[in-house]
């Protein structure tokens, strides 16, 4: 809701994506459904659109951030034990290095 500032990087009527602020890559961007929804439990066939909205959002962060050639990485943690930290549905999405290290 333009509450915090951010590093915006893309955004349209669904989606906001702006850069994470402790990076775990050199490209480490967030990209959020600007309509709540918890966790990625919560999505159902009423709101399955934000699902394809997360997917589109990510290849054009990608192309905006010159890695889409070279490959990246999508996470969304789902719950306490799969990492989630921030109750508001949400990808990671990073690049610009090789990345190697399990997840896990």
């Amino acid at each position: 809701n333009g509450d915090i500032s951010c590093s915006k990087v893309y955004e349209d009527a669904n989606i906001l994506a702006f850069d994470d602020i402790h990076p775990m890559a050199p490209v480490h961007v967030i990209i959020i459904p600007k309509k709540h929804i918890a966790t990625l439990m919560d999505v159902n066939n009423k709101n399955i659109d934000v699902a394809y909205n997360l997917l589109s959002a990510a290849q054009e962060v990608a192309k905006i951030k010159n890695i889409s050639e070279r490959g990246f990485r999508t996470v969304i943690n789902c719950n306490a034990e799969g990492g989630q930290v921030v109750f508001h549905l949400h990808m990671h999405l990073l690049g610009g290095r090789k990345l190697q290290d399990p997840l896990g």
